[in-house]
């Protein structure tokens, strides 16, 4: 079992930016991949970004590059997500994932994130 514990959502005006956080706990060392993904409301939950834990390799939705950094501490079994240059249009919930080597998902409990125009 992983835990995912989020931190970091809130409210910011356009064009400001945010850190998310998460942090994983439990069978750690299963853990493959980390990333956020989004879900706002009508629409279905997309990837943003993700990170290897290992070798630190990523991948971005086309929506965020160039705004957004996926980071990772594995010291401190967490996964960063920086959010510059914010738009309305990322407003939505985001959620951690954790991908393990046994090609189980994991999943934080969401934090939102709102973008005011």
């Amino acid at each position: 079992q992983v835990q995912l514990v989020e931190s970091g959502g809130g409210l910011v005006q356009a064009g400001g930016s945010l850190r998310l956080s998460c942090a994983a706990s439990g069978n750690i060392f299963n853990i493959n991949r980390m990333g956020w993904y989004r879900q706002a409301p009508g629409n279905e939950r997309e990837l943003v970004a993700s990170i290897s834990i290992s070798g630190g390799s990523t991948n971005y939705a086309d929506s965020v590059k160039g705004r957004f950094t996926i980071s990772r501490d594995n010291a401190k079994n967490t996964v960063y997500l920086q959010m510059n240059s914010l738009k309305p249009e990322d407003t939505a919930v985001y959620y951690c994932n954790a991908l393990t080597r046994g090609w189980r998902n994991y999943w934080g409990q969401g934090t939102q994130v709102t973008v005011s125009s």
